[in-house]
């Protein structure tokens, strides 16, 4: 239906106001985070990596790990690895390279549990830095807790619970909540200290039991949700997911229930442990390790009985990153920093994305704000696959945003933008081979997606510059309507594939459409 109308706009906000603050790509103390690099001296890795992109959500411009042991036998003898001492420094000489060649300025490396526990921790720490120019800050158990929950609240700003961080020779734990980090303790409940415990599993288990007790008494009890950070976790959490068949491999922000959890470590402990590694992929020395941190984690679960258990690939490294952040930088959307950065450098039409949500906003009301955030960021992300062949950019915007390194974007939160992108380039998702991870939505959610997208689509397409200038978007569903309310650069530009993709907006919502045009 056509009709003819002189009413004017609604007034539209100023173009530098927005929900999410202004972009932070000119602000000088973001550009300062641009690329920072740190290294992480744990008591089984060494890993250095280099931070680019977005200050807020930072990507991975550089990642390398060497699984050097340097703690393991320490309890036994007092002293580094004599092994893992050679690894880890070849490793740090290398890493101190790398940084003079990607020129990013001095590296920040940290220590922890074996450096600071062994006899000549002190002789190595000098040794590394006469020899490259490299300073390891040694911390202490508490310090190593707090970082680590600053690395969890990188990614997740909302963050409440108890984090856990296991390495080697220590496990940290630490209160988070309200962007705070409150009571920490340490302990010595890493695997190699566990590995040289007396007697059999019965006193093994008793020693893990009063070794959480005691961290009780200091982080107190009652928290709904246990923050996972650490590798053998990871791996845990990784074996989780191949026990459930789960359909989604990404271990940030993977959430299990205790009950599921539990179900998990019986099966790890009757299972062949170098075929579950072939079958996921899993290092023999982290895999060495997984049984003695099963034991743990199942004590942590019956102990602080969380509702819910989830996986953080954020760490003590993010927590360095976290540290330089500014105050006003942390209380940023994590999730839609990342994806304006992505917008910025991948984008053909920088800005376009917050003109497409504001015009297609009107479709959906009152959203609430966890799900606002989300029409944003697949508003952002819109067209940074547009140089990929036009037969698989639905496949491939699907693919970035699910598998994606972003913060702040749980499981069911990938694949409800993914989806909506993949109909933002493709009416029908019928056949797809991604159909499995569809079923980790409802069916609304998969409903609210298809529209997301096909408005899209629509607002797209529909103008260059700016859909708004163009026309208004409205939906009455009492009365089952799309409107299409257009203006006179409008009139002209809505043409016979603009009525098409309006069309198929419609059928998603179960609407007729109805175009008024200027008078």
């Amino acid at each position: 239906m056509i009709a003819k109308t002189d009413a004017p706009r609604q007034a539209q906000p100023a173009e530098d106001w927005d929900a999410f603050g202004k972009p932070l790509f000119d602000d000088p103390s973001a550009r300062a985070l641009s690329r920072v690099g740190v290294v992480d001296v744990g008591s089984n890795s060494v890993r250095m990596v280099v931070f680019d992109g977005a200050a807020r959500s930072p990507a991975y411009f550089y990642n390398e790990k060497v699984m050097a042991g340097l703690g393991q036998g320490l309890a036994e003898t007092g002293r580094l690895n004599p092994r893992g001492r050679e690894r880890a420094f070849a490793a740090l000489r290398r890493f101190s390279a790398l940084a003079k060649g990607m020129d990013i300025g001095p590296l920040t490396c940290v220590a922890t549990a074996a450096v600071r526990d062994a006899e000549d921790g002190p002789e190595f720490q000098h040794l590394v830095e006469s020899e490259t120019g490299l300073h390891l800050h040694v911390i202490d158990g508490r310090e190593e807790a707090r970082l680590s929950a600053q690395g969890v609240l990188l990614g997740w700003p909302e963050a409440s619970g108890l984090i856990c961080d296991i390495g080697g020779n220590s496990m940290e734990l630490a209160v988070i909540g309200k962007g705070v980090v409150g009571p920490r303790e340490t302990s010595a409940l890493g695997p190699f200290r566990l590995q040289q415990v007396k007697g059999g599993r019965k006193e093994l288990m008793a020693h893990i039991r009063n070794e959480i007790a005691k961290l009780a008494e200091v982080v107190g009890l009652g928290h709904e949700r246990l923050y996972l950070v650490g590798g053998s976790w990871r791996a845990i959490a990784r074996l989780d997911m191949e026990r459930r068949n789960y359909p989604l491999l990404v271990l940030h922000e993977y959430r299990m229930e205790p009950e599921g959890l539990l179900k998990t470590l019986d099966w790890i402990e009757k299972a062949d442990l170098s075929a579950l590694r072939a079958k996921t992929g899993t290092s023999a020395a982290r895999m060495d390790l997984v049984p003695l941190a099963a034991l743990v984690l199942r004590e942590l679960v019956e102990t602080f009985r969380p509702r819910e258990i989830d996986t953080s690939s954020y760490g003590i490294r993010e927590g360095l990153l976290y540290e330089q952040m500014p105050e006003r930088l942390r209380k940023r959307d994590p999730l839609v920093e990342a994806c304006r950065f992505s917008e910025k450098v991948m984008a053909r039409m920088p800005g376009f994305g917050k003109k497409l949500h504001s015009f297609i906003a009107p479709l959906f009301g009152e959203v609430p704000p966890a799900r606002y955030r989300l029409h944003r960021a697949a508003c952002l992300l819109h067209d940074t696959t547009w140089r990929t062949h036009p037969d698989y950019r639905a496949e491939a915007c699907f693919d970035n945003v699910t598998r994606a390194n972003m913060a702040a974007l749980g499981h069911e939160e990938r694949v409800f933008v993914g989806l909506a992108l993949l109909h933002r380039y493709k009416n029908s998702r019928a056949g797809s081979r991604f159909e499995p991870l569809f079923s980790l939505l409802t069916e609304a959610e998969i409903q609210e997606a298809e529209i997301l997208g096909k408005a899209m689509r629509f607002g797209a397409m529909f103008s260059i510059h700016d859909p708004q200038d163009t026309g208004q978007l409205a939906y009455d569903a009492k009365k089952g309507v799309l409107e299409l309310r257009l203006t006179k650069r409008g009139a002209g530009l809505f043409g016979e594939v603009a009525e098409a993709r309006l069309g198929s907006l419609a059928a998603s919502m179960k609407a007729r459409p109805e175009i008024i045009l200027p008078l």
